[in-house]
């Protein structure tokens, strides 16, 4: 079934920078587990292709143009970009949009990425939807749906670092524990304001700032989010801080920057993740 785009996207880059780890990609087409359902989608001109597993397309699409943040003023970001190096990156990568991602597993997908790579959290997240969580579609198409926080408490940290977790695990197992027991209400902090949801963000088992920002930028409708990993750090040295690049260490950085990417701090941050780490590969 196809359904209309009326803004600027580029759905490879959206699904395949980083912020997501479940998309799969095979020519033109991409296939991943959202919502408990498996879809594939395929980007035409002006619209989406898509195929949804065992729900409805219908009913899904208002579910995925929310995922998608395909109601979100592109062109308003870009405008307010003010740099060369934004603009080109702008150009490069136009119609990247930042996921509004289910916030669990985004919290979990970040809690796996602390000194990791892309492939290796990919593999990792896999993993735990292969050991806990329930089977959803049909035939090949078939995978599993991301285990929520109860099986993963229940599975505790011995079958966790298994799965190669390594010292994430007990991390995970404490982390699912909290969110279970009611600790915190992660779809609730939405609604609060920066701070506090950092706030309660960093409360958890294995959540520094890094990875609070990284959900609350693409989970949690937080675009003045800004979090600082290797790359980051790596692109506002060479890039913006001159003189300075030695002087600031990392942990100064994030507030740096949004003081001067606001307010769209966490679209700036993607934007140069993307390009640098893409340079970095070259």
């Amino acid at each position: 079934m196809l359904f209309p785009i009326e803004q600027p996207f580029d759905l490879d880059s959206t699904l395949h920078s980083g912020q997501a780890f479940r998309w799969r990609r095979d020519g033109d087409r991409h296939s991943g587990v959202v919502f408990g359902n498996v879809v594939e989608l395929r980007q035409a001109e002006d619209a989406l292709e898509l195929f949804t597993d065992p729900d409805d397309e219908a009913a899904m699409w208002p579910l995925l143009r929310d995922y998608l943040s395909l109601d979100f003023d592109l062109d308003r970001v870009y405008a307010a970009f003010d740099d060369d190096r934004l603009r080109e990156s702008a150009v490069r990568y136009r119609g990247m949009r930042v996921l509004r991602q289910d916030p669990w597993e985004c919290l979990v997908s970040f809690i796996c990425s602390s000194a990791s790579n892309i492939p290796r959290i990919t593999r990792n997240v896999e993993s735990l939807c292969e050991a806990y969580g329930r089977p959803v579609g049909a035939g090949a198409a078939r995978r599993n749906a991301f285990p929520t926080p109860p099986e993963l408490s229940r599975a505790g940290e011995a079958p966790l670092r298994v799965l190669g977790l390594g010292y994430r695990a007990a991390y995970l197992a404490e982390t699912a524990t909290a969110v279970a027991d009611g600790a915190v209400d992660l779809m609730s902090l939405r609604e609060e304001p920066y701070d506090t949801a950092l706030e309660a963000l960093t409360g958890l088992p294995g959540v520094g700032d890094k990875v609070a920002n990284c959900v609350l930028l693409f989970a949690l409708d937080k675009p003045e989010a800004f979090p600082v990993d290797v790359w980051i750090d790596r692109a506002l040295r060479e890039w913006y801080l001159g003189d300075d690049a030695d002087s600031i260490p990392r942990p100064k950085m994030r507030p740096w920057a949004q003081d001067r990417f606001a307010p769209y701090a966490g679209y700036a941050n993607h934007y140069l993740f993307h390009d640098r780490r893409l340079q970095g590969r070259s």
